[in-house]
């Protein structure tokens, strides 16, 4: 795939390969500071329990702009990795989830690296036309107003039929 390509085409792709590029480095500082098997995808929900102490995967998801189900994902990762523990809550479907002490023991790295990512990224952003960030808030803005199905069903004119292809896909060389 040539990456390369400007358009709208292959939005969803590229933007893939952009998050893939940016979590992949900022897992290798993790690596670099001994922290083997930390995941990028890990932080927003340690930050959260950190600042707020214990509570429940919907609230973790509502504030993390995440799914339940993409939430309670990698609330299960961090459990096996031994950086939370689940607690039942007020009813049976509600789970509490709580740093672990291995957790809070790396809080004081972790905060280190979150400041130094911070900066990187402000420098990143420097170097763009626009702030990736201010966009990407733009973007989900304007998908929360018209989805994307919404977006597709009037470009293609749907009722029940299905959609065509918009353009010709050339085969690999």
């Amino acid at each position: 795939m040539d990456f390369s390509a400007s358009g709208p085409e292959l939005l969803g792709t590229r933007l893939r390969h952009l998050l893939n590029l940016l979590d992949a480095g900022v897992a290798a500082v993790y690596t670099d500071l001994g922290l083997d098997g930390f995941r990028p995808r890990f932080t927003p929900v340690i930050r959260i329990l950190a600042a707020s102490g214990p509570c429940p995967i919907s609230d973790l998801a509502h504030a993390t702009g995440v799914t339940h189900s993409a939430a309670s994902q990698t609330v299960a990762q961090m459990a096996e990795d031994g950086l939370v523990v689940l607690a039942p809550g007020n009813d049976a479907r509600q789970r509490i989830v709580s740093l672990t002490p291995k957790a809070e023991s790396l809080l004081p790295a972790l905060e280190t690296e979150w400041a130094a990512t911070a900066a990187a990224a402000v420098e990143f952003e420097a170097e763009l036309s626009f702030p990736l960030s201010r966009l990407v808030d733009e973007a989900l803005d304007a998908l929360h107003r018209r989805p994307m199905r919404q977006r597709i069903a009037a470009a293609a004119n749907l009722t029940d039929q299905p959609l065509a292809a918009a353009e010709e896909v050339r085969p690999c060389r």
